[in-house]
């Protein structure tokens, strides 16, 4: 075994305290504390640094079949997280590394080497395996290039554009030669789109008043590609101006995932058959076998600069939960992370 710091003899975990109805509250989440463990065989003990809080965990609070398995109430729920290797009994890891895996919302976890993927804390910030290199970038890689499939000269419109996913994807539609429409939940997020991150024009939905006639005026050759990420409305809007032989991405509909009464629909499918269009859903986990492809091509982006991201940081392991229901409000942008601790000097 190898140490590289003293280790605290606990640690603090976040439980599943209920399965909320509706919009969940802080009463979800149930704040304990426990002996650190200490790693068997094979396994680590890893440090967090920082924890991701992404929209689809809504899901996972639910008692109901999904692509991702539910969180049991009463035991600790899980996120990808970037962490410390502070003690190792694998091989194919030292104290001082660092890792990133889907891991528990602790502190401290102990986790089968086999689990993690190391790091290279020179190429970029270590946090961005969580965001633009890592999960969210890789979803926004496959789900433009491989489902929606761009073309130079296509206009391509992206809802919850300055989120972690949709941001991305909209810089690599621009980069396909792409006119790129994004909506968003605020005047700042339109202009980090149209000013820093190269999109050709910007939709704040929250008030604009006729979101139809918005994107005519944004989109005036019709919408080519759309790349969903929250359903509702804004999908509505979509689909009354989508082209021939358009291609629908569906990422998300974080606009429903707190609704107890679904909408009646789909209403909008008839358009599919005047124009001809597409619409496939995906899951970046489908592209497993090409990660290595997406985060090489990604990180090179980043570091030339053909990809601009932003990281929205809450500080401290307590406020995680704040983190996680502040996404269903549109505090953030770019990214939304916890930072809970500090990498050994």
């Amino acid at each position: 075994m190898t140490e590289s710091s003293t280790v605290p003899e606990t640690t603090r975990q976040y439980h599943l305290a209920k399965r909320p109805t509706g919009e969940p509250d802080m009463d979800c989440f149930d704040l304990v504390e426990v002996l650190t463990p200490d790693p068997d065989a094979n396994e680590v003990l890893v440090k967090t640094l920082y924890l991701s809080v992404d929209p689809y965990m809504r899901g996972r609070m639910r008692d109901a079949e999904s692509y991702a398995e539910p969180w049991d109430v009463g035991e600790p729920m899980r996120a990808g997280v970037v962490g410390e290797v502070v003690e190792s009994n694998h091989a194919g890891f030292e104290a001082g590394d660092v890792v990133v895996g889907n891991l528990l919302w602790s502190e401290y976890t102990a986790v089968d080497g086999g689990e993690l993927t190391s790091i290279d804390p020179d190429v970029a910030p270590v946090s961005t395996a969580l965001g633009v290199v890592g999960m969210p970038g890789r979803t926004a890689y496959f789900g433009l290039l491989d489902v929606a499939q761009p073309k130079p000269g296509d206009t391509v419109v992206v809802s919850g554009a300055a989120g972690a996913v949709g941001s991305v994807v909209g810089q690599l539609a621009r980069e396909a030669g792409c006119r790129v429409v994004g909506f968003a939940g605020s005047d700042t997020k339109t202009e980090w789109l149209t000013e820093e991150l190269g999109f050709d024009a910007a939709i704040n939905y929250k008030t604009t008043d006729d979101l139809g006639e918005a994107l005519a005026d944004a989109a005036p050759d019709g919408v080519d590609v759309y790349f969903d990420n929250v359903g509702g409305e804004i999908t509505d809007a979509v689909f009354g101006q989508l082209n021939v032989d358009a291609r629908v991405a569906v990422c998300g509909q974080i606009s429903q995932y707190n609704a107890t009464d679904l909408p009646t629909g789909p209403r909008k499918l008839g358009t599919l058959i005047e124009k001809r269009a597409r619409v496939e859903g995906l899951l970046v986990g489908d592209f497993a076998p090409r990660f290595e492809e997406a985060t090489e091509r990604l990180a090179g982006w980043v570091a030339d600069g053909t990809i601009q991201y932003r990281e929205t940081v809450t500080e401290g392991f307590e406020n995680a939960p704040d983190a996680f229901l502040g996404l269903f409000e549109g505090e953030n942008i770019g990214k939304q992370l916890v930072k809970v601790g500090e990498r050994s000097a």
